[in-house]
């Protein structure tokens, strides 16, 4: 019978059959060689791209700032728009009293019988 290689684990199990197949895959190692396989290859991709925009900024293909001449300028708030607040301003004061009915603190899901449209859903 033959035996089946792992890429994964660089090793040869002793059979090929589904149950042994099933045991090496549900195993520690196993799922641990496979988490570090896919880090590794999400830090290639990532050193890639990294190395790619830092040629093409070097080249002058990519400016210093998405802004020609610097960040946009503010401007005066629009009529009816109210300024924003400086950053460091007051901390905001903590709800009192228990959540409303089917929001949990921190939740961010609409209320229990809110109608969710297809297009707002992640």
């Amino acid at each position: 019978m033959p035996k089946f290689y792992c890429d994964y684990c660089d090793t040869y199990l002793t059979h090929d059959s589904p149950s042994v197949r099933k045991t090496h895959c549900s195993g520690r190692k196993h799922k641990e060689n496979v988490k570090d396989y896919y880090q590794k290859w999400m830090e290639e991709q990532a050193q890639s791209l990294i190395d790619k925009t830092t040629a093409a900024f070097q080249q002058g293909k990519i400016p210093p700032t998405p802004f020609p001449g610097g960040p946009p300028p503010a401007g005066p708030p629009r009529p009816g728009m109210l300024p924003t607040p400086p950053m460091g301003g007051p901390p905001m004061m903590p709800m009192m009293g228990p959540p409303p009915p089917g929001m949990m603190p921190g939740d961010i899901r609409p209320p229990m019988g809110a109608v969710v449209h297809a297009c707002c859903t992640l």
